[in-house]
């Protein structure tokens, strides 16, 4: 007799289907779906990145690619060259600029993730801390306010932005502390804020971020190159616009608290806002002011271009492809469901293509912590996503991956699940679902071996998600 699955819609698998889950096919789809995300990170890797944006001819500096330049400059027209920066991705992007000018650099200073370094000559990395701020951010970051304060009109400064920026330069404004910040920094991650959001307060209650370097370093020309991170690659969004104009306010700030109900504000930092929001503070600078007249805002790598990267593999390993979006936001769990609902319609009509078929998204979405587990958003994704794949046949796997190599306070990258992870789990005598409810999908995939693990990339252009479906 024939026993439907919870949903209605399919069988559950047979004695025989289950061992054929676990055999070739299963793990063959397993392995695709690693292999077309690390495809992606290769796409979007920081060196190449910066070296496809930055071309030489002489001694002209030409901006852009080779098949759209957006400018050039004189090299003969500076006297120094300088490199600043902050992210995941800015070793590798500053080994770039290194490779291309080098003794021709007078100085370089970058902050950036625990681990995310790599050999430079002429640019001293600073190791700090990410997601909050730590003291090695703070100096880091004084170290090159100082820097670009000291800069000229005949200079040239590159700045090299990636994700993770808003942490790592950090530099706490007026008497506010850095443990103030941290405070702030772990209310808003912690309630379900978005990235816009989350930076819209730290440029606000920061003497670096909001264009603010910019204003520090003019009138020098600077090159901001910058990896996004964001959803729609918003510049002003990227480690929160160190040097590109601000659209947010500080009313916008005190809006931002008031939505999500933060009431435990440190003084020094509701006292900054109501003065900023009672024009007693000047604002960040905003668009049109003519500290932005010399800067060159470039982003040379995002979220789509990992997309089309994962397109192009799965349709070499046979899948017919549909990118989603690079846009999807929203709370994890039901995002997760809204993917393998996609997996069951594949399933069942053949829609909205026929299998073998490779579903991609990118983006970013957010988790409300409500428990006390380990996990990040891709791990949460993929736990709600594997719960709701329960009794479908051996033909789906699901990935979602952090493109940093880090999801959350974690060393995994994400996970990778099938209809079986859920049983597999219950085998070794746990639920899925309560540890979901604990925020606790790290625990729950490190014993069912299903963590993604790729180690720090060095890159970071939000998430890569895939549904497989033979």
């Amino acid at each position: 007799m024939q026993c439907n699955a919870t949903d209605g819609l399919f069988a559950k698998p047979s004695g025989f289907e289950e061992q054929e889950m676990k055999g070739a096919p299963l793990k063959q789809m397993r392995s695709e779906a690693e292999a077309i995300f690390r495809h992606c990170l290769k796409a979007v890797d920081p060196y190449m990145a910066v070296k496809r944006f930055l071309h030489l001819d002489g001694k002209k500096l030409i901006l852009g690619s080779k098949d759209r330049p957006v400018s050039e400059l004189d090299l003969n027209g500076y006297g120094r060259i300088f490199i600043v920066g902050g992210g995941k991705a800015a070793a590798p992007m500053a080994g770039a600029v290194e490779e291309l000018l080098g003794k021709q650099i007078s100085r370089g200073i970058i902050n950036v993730k625990y681990g995310f370094t790599e050999k430079l000559t002429y640019t001293e990395i600073i190791e700090a801390g990410h997601p909050l701020p730590d003291r090695n951010g703070v100096e880091g970051t004084r170290q090159i306010l100082d820097l670009l304060e000291d800069v000229s009109e005949n200079d040239l400064v590159f700045s090299l932005i990636s994700g993770g920026g808003s942490a790592l330069l950090t530099q706490p404004a007026g008497k506010i502390t850095l443990q103030e910040k941290q405070e702030v920094t772990r209310s808003l991650l912690a309630c379900g804020a978005g990235i816009d959001e989350i930076n819209a307060v730290r440029k606000h209650i920061s003497s670096s971020k909001g264009g603010q370097m910019a204003r520090a370093a003019y009138p020098a020309t600077i090159v901001n190159l910058m990896l996004s991170d964001v959803v729609g690659d918003k510049m002003d969004v990227i480690a929160s616009g160190p040097f590109v104009p601000d659209s947010s306010t500080y009313e916008d700030v005190l809006d931002i608290l008031r939505k999500y109900d933060l009431k435990e504000i440190p003084p020094s930092i509701l006292e900054r806002l109501e003065e900023g929001s009672g024009g007693r503070l000047p604002e960040t600078p905003k668009d049109g002011e003519p500290i932005f007249d010399r800067v060159f805002n470039m982003i040379v790598g995002s979220n789509v271009l990992a997309l089309e990267a994962a397109g192009e593999k799965a349709k070499a390993l046979g899948y017919e492809v549909i990118i989603l979006s690079s846009m999807m936001e929203g709370e994890t769990k039901e995002v997760a469901v809204v993917h393998s609902a996609i997996a069951k319609e594949i399933l069942k009509t053949g829609r909205p293509i026929r299998p073998s078929a490779c579903i991609i998204s990118g983006g970013e979405t957010t988790v409300t912590i409500r428990g006390k587990g380990l996990g990040g958003r891709n791990q949460e994704f993929c736990l709600a996503a594997a719960i709701d794949l329960i009794g479908l046949p051996p033909r789906v796997v699901i990935l979602s991956g952090g493109t940093d190599g880090n999801d959350g306070p974690t060393d995994a990258a994400g996970a990778v699940v099938d209809p079986l992870t859920v049983n597999r789990g219950k085998d070794l005598g746990m639920q899925a679902e309560r540890f979901l409810e604990d925020n606790d999908a790290y625990h729950f995939f490190e014993k069912t071996e299903d963590l993604l693990m790729t180690g720090p990339t060095n890159t970071n252009v939000m998430d890569v998600r895939l549904v497989l479906v033979r």
